[in-house]
């Protein structure tokens, strides 16, 4: 069985940790974000197909050094084909159902109850649903009892709405599926191709499951998925190795190589790998990146520091990101704002 993670995205809402590497190798809890998604995949998954763009080599360098015990296929999409044109592209490893997931969503959805309830309906396709509160501002699906997707209507008022279910973004599909998809077009699966398949074999289904989920897309839901993973573990924080840890970290996670001077106050704050904090530091929901220093008595709230920064001592940044060098060729030229609080 196979499944195709969508890996292909520049990530620039993350930026300026997406400058330097792929954004689903950004590490969450000191393990990339790809590999969160790789370990929930069911035993019968023995094939994955990752569609990427940016920083193809840097996956590839990855995962030739990482076994998860399944055949890796790194597959270059030339442009940016949306959901659709990204699963089409895949189409010559597809040989069985086969799920497509993003690697940038971390939730509790377990894709083998997934796969079992997919299974035992004969679907076509199954999609997973979470519930929302504000119905108004998504999508939501019209369902059956028994699971079974008539239509999507966007953005119903709350008196209107047919059900507080929203698409998930995780999807598990039949390889006809692939027949509806135009090869080498931006296709949207959502808008195109789904209400053909409702329309044309009444076996849609959805999947509804509830616990957390989240969209790792910009730097507050980063540091909250930190914050999250850390309360269900029943930790306050987390120490990579060879760090030398003086100070108090609350809700935090630190790299490996790391060192936090006296009286310095982490809270929920991520410290990539080789950061050096001074002493009598405070850092409030901050991100650090990789080989950065950070000046005695500095005071940082709701910042990004990229990696190779220094902040020199007694510097009160907020709500800001530092990069002092040059934006990578072929990154998109996005106005660097203000990341923190989009």
């Amino acid at each position: 069985m196979e499944a195709i993670i969508l890996a292909g995205g520049f990530g620039t809402r993350l930026r300026p940790f997406t400058f330097t590497r792929a954004k689903s190798l950004l590490p969450i809890l000191n393990e990339p974000m790809i590999s969160h998604l790789i370990k929930t995949l069911p035993k019968k998954v023995d094939t994955i197909i990752l569609a990427v763009n940016y920083r193809r080599k840097q996956i590839e360098e990855y995962f030739c050094k990482h076994d998860f015990g399944k055949t890796i296929i790194v597959n270059e999409e030339p442009e940016p084909l949306g959901t659709g044109g990204a699963v089409k592209y895949a189409d010559k490893y597809i040989v069985n159902p086969f799920f497509v997931l993003n690697a940038d969503v971390i939730c509790s959805l377990n894709l083998t109850e997934m796969l079992r309830f997919h299974e035992k309906k004969k679907a076509i396709a199954t999609i997973s649903l979470w519930p929302v509160e504000n119905v108004s501002e998504f999508g939501v699906v019209d369902i059956k009892k028994d699971g079974n997707i008539t239509k999507f209507v966007e953005k119903p008022r709350a008196e209107d709405a047919p059900s507080d279910l929203i698409n998930a973004g995780a999807y598990l599909l039949e390889p006809q599926v692939l027949d509806y998809i135009e090869p080498g077009k931006l296709v949207s699966m959502e808008k195109q191709i789904f209400p053909q398949i409702i329309q044309n074999t009444g076996r849609f289904f959805g999947y509804k499951f509830q616990g957390h989920w989240i969209d790792v897309g910009r730097i507050s839901s980063y540091i909250s998925v930190h914050r999250l993973l850390l309360e269900k573990q029943k930790k306050t924080y987390a120490i990579g190795a060879q760090c030398t840890i003086q100070g108090a970290l609350t809700y935090s996670c630190t790299g490996n190589n790391v060192s936090i001077g006296k009286n310095t106050t982490i809270e929920s704050s991520i410290l990539f790998d080789q950061v050096t904090v001074g002493e009598s530091v405070s850092l409030d929901h901050c991100v650090i990146g990789e080989h950065c220093e950070i000046g005695d008595g500095s005071i940082l709230k709701n910042v990004a520091v990229g990696d190779n920064e220094t902040i020199d001592k007694h510097t009160k940044l907020d709500n800001t990101i530092v990069w002092n060098q040059p934006i990578p060729q072929g990154y998109p030229n996005k106005q660097i704002g203000n990341v923190i609080g989009e």
